[in-house]
């Protein structure tokens, strides 16, 4: 290393990134300390202070760090830090900072929530970033910020919000274009206007109410999970949509038109047929196609689903490549009249792999005969995949819908595999 040029040396040093690592390399020799203000990125782990080697405090030690450092531009802190802490870091390196990352805690601070100025508002000191991320943070006042005009990658994970507040974080970030809401509390109704976003992810804990309106022309990836109400009517550029509520029901969608869509996920304890039906009827085009609802029914009446008739599913969904049907789907398409009328010229020309998930014995010979039609008609088909739960049923109709599913297998063995 010592005959290494000094140019190559800061450019070695300044992959390093872990702050203890940094601060060793200070130790080495003072042609290495020279070489450590050159680090580009600070990442303090959580257990970054669990045994100090001196008084000095978490606070300190950090800012004498990212003091050093000519031009920092990310910067990680997942161990404890206080607001003037965090005040003191970022009036030093704010104005070079272009990734933030900070582990608040104070999901339970309601008394330091309300504090001016707060962690949150500190943030703001970091007016350049283009990717913000925080982790467990409480929002119940809106936090002092300007707009961040270069901010385009803002991600929250574990947070408890207002509505008004989120809103106003959300138009504090006029240019993102990814958005990730992970784990996030207390939000009953949501609208979001963000013309430049394309990849939007949003998981929100409770009851599964929600309400959300998205406006954005240039989405292309969308999953939102707790919803009831669901409104994105730009969408020409939607290719990858996905919709879930494990806690309660999904009652409308409102989509533009899904000609882009190649993925769609529909998940969830019960959906309004009247939702499922408009959802395969916009997602035409789509390529893959993952149904797990168990229910379908308005309000509280679970209802199993009504009979779809199959020739005409497969030929609404002509560019169809992988299917994975879930129980009440499955069981849909196997009612006893959903075969009867089978034109001669009748084929599903595209689909390649299906899984299937088979949770009752009940009406196996419907069943048998959709799984025959698959590979019948299914001129591509090089997978499928029975997946048997376990079945809810002591009476014998089950070991012998078992054996006609093993049987099924070995006569196709090169395509049917049963899990």
């Amino acid at each position: 290393m010592d005959a290494v040029p000094d140019a190559i040396l800061q450019c070695v040093l300044s992959r390093i990134t872990n702050a203890r690592d940094v601060s060793s390399c200070n130790c080495v020799s003072k042609r290495w300390k020279d070489s450590t203000p050159y680090v580009r990125t600070l990442y303090f782990p959580r257990s970054s202070f669990d045994s100090p080697s001196s008084s000095e405090g978490a606070d300190n030690v950090i800012k004498r760090m990212v003091s050093r450092v000519v031009k920092l531009e990310e910067l990680i802190v997942y161990s404890p830090f206080s607001p003037d802490g965090l005040a003191s870091w970022l009036s030093l390196v704010g104005h070079s900072l272009l990734q933030l990352e900070l582990r608040m805690d104070n999901l339970n601070d309601n008394q330091g929530s309300r504090e001016s100025p707060s962690k949150l508002d500190y943030v703001g000191f970091a007016k350049n970033l283009e990717s913000l991320k925080l982790w467990g943070v409480l929002m119940v006042r809106t936090p002092n910020w300007d707009v961040f005009p270069n901010l385009k990658n803002l991600e929250i994970i574990g947070a408890k919000f207002e509505d008004p507040v989120l809103s106003a974080v959300l138009h504090s970030c006029p240019v993102l274009t990814r958005l990730l809401l992970l784990g996030c509390e207390g939000v009953r109704s949501l609208s979001i206007e963000l013309p430049c976003l394309e990849q939007c992810k949003l998981d929100f804990y409770g009851m599964g109410n929600c309400s959300l309106s998205l406006t954005s022309p240039k989405i292309e990836s969308l999953e939102v999970q707790g919803c009831s109400w669901i409104r994105v009517p730009e969408t020409k550029h939607l290719r990858k949509l996905s919709i879930s509520n494990t806690a309660g029901r999904v009652y409308m969608v409102d989509f533009g038109s899904l000609s882009a869509l190649e993925f769609l996920c529909m998940r969830g304890i019960q959906w309004c047929w009247d939702a499922i039906c408009k959802m395969l009827k916009l997602a035409s085009e789509v390529k893959h196609l993952y149904m797990k609802v168990e229910f379908t029914g308005d309000y509280d009446a679970l209802q199993p689903f009504p009979e779809i008739d199959f020739v005409d599913f497969f030929n609404s969904h002509q560019k169809l490549q992988k299917f994975d049907i879930h129980g009440a789907m499955f069981a849909a398409l196997c009612q006893k009249n959903s075969l009867k009328h089978v034109d001669s010229g009748f084929v599903i020309p595209f689909l390649e792999e299906v899984v299937i998930t088979v949770r009752s014995p009940l009406n196996a010979e419907q069943k048998m005969s959709t799984l025959e039609s698959l590979l019948k008609y299914g001129k591509s088909l090089r997978s499928m995949v029975i997946k048997i739960l376990e079945m809810k049923s002591c009476h014998s109709s089950a070991d012998d819908f078992f054996d006609e599913i093993c049987r099924f297998r070995y006569m196709n063995h090169n395509i049917v595999r049963i899990e």
